[in-house]
């Protein structure tokens, strides 16, 4: 077994081969003055079973492509089988035709990794459960949901809790996690106007008084997360923590989240985190 770490997830792959007792193959990765990058593997890898550990977050693209040239090169280098293990895996949110002329970015990128040589890959949290359906070669998806539930119950106990989804869409994960928890239950309600803001409009279910653990796969400009921690706030929530999958946490995110009704933010290290979310 090779184990590769890719630039974005340096720091979960070192995790990862000092849990299971392997080396890091020795490899190098270079960016040319044009932005171009080079990868090099100086190991022999003939009839190595591969895995290339990149999350396609940010930069996603410059991640993406490294991704992509690694997997190459592991191909080029008779690698026996190569499995890109893809902790976050950018453009999920773009799943689907949202207008007449828009793309589905997230099977374009299920075909580039394909293309490139991966013989089955791995991830975690997918957005959307279909993109599944968007690999012709094995993918298997895991859950966050066990270390989640487990910190929970550690932290929490029996407290009083209710399990909060920040819009209709996380409405099946925050129901899994109640039902886990032996805890009610509640809805942010949001309309969105446009891309990257929203609006709460109001909160489904009773959180007076509760400790609220407000859970989303994915914070991003992290404007729906603090539009619904404020929503259960005035509905009379007494405490609300937040956990998320994969904290993208891009542009104003962090200011927002500082200021935000969020007293906790508990995130896993599918993204590695910046010195600023630390």
């Amino acid at each position: 077994m090779k184990i590769i770490a890719c630039n974005s997830s340096k720091s979960l792959s070192s995790k990862i081969t000092n849990h299971i007792g392997v080396s890091l193959a020795d490899t190098s990765l270079r960016t040319f003055n044009d932005n171009e990058i080079f990868v090099e593997i100086n190991e022999n890898i003939r009839g190595e079973d591969v895995f290339i550990v990149q999350s396609t977050s940010h930069p996603a693209n410059d991640h993406l492509m490294e991704l992509l040239i690694t997997i190459d090169a592991a191909r080029r280098g008779s690698a026996k089988r190569i499995t890109a293990v893809i902790p976050y895996y950018g453009y999920a949110r773009q799943d689907r035709k949202t207008g007449p002329r828009t793309p589905i970015t997230a099977k374009l990128v299920a075909n580039l990794i394909t293309s490139a040589g991966a013989d089955r890959v791995l991830t975690m949290d997918l957005h959307a459960g279909q993109i599944q359906g968007f690999f012709d070669i094995p993918l298997d998806n895991i859950f966050s949901a066990p270390p989640i539930l487990r910190d929970i119950k550690d932290n929490f106990g029996e407290n009083d809790l209710v399990v909060a989804s920040p819009d209709v869409g996380g409405v099946v994960r925050a129901r899994a996690f109640a039902k886990r928890l032996s805890a009610g239950l509640a809805i942010a309600d949001k309309r969105r106007e446009k891309a990257g803001e929203s609006e709460v409009m109001n909160i489904i279910g009773n959180v007076k008084d509760k400790t609220c653990i407000l859970l989303d796969d994915i914070a991003d400009s992290a404007g729906t997360l603090c539009n619904a921690a404020r929503a259960l706030k005035e509905n009379g929530a007494k405490e609300i923590y937040s956990y998320i999958a994969h904290g993208v946490l891009s542009g104003e995110a962090l200011n927002k989240i500082e200021s935000s009704a969020i007293k906790e933010l508990v995130l896993t290290d599918s993204i590695q985190a910046s010195n600023e979310v630390k």
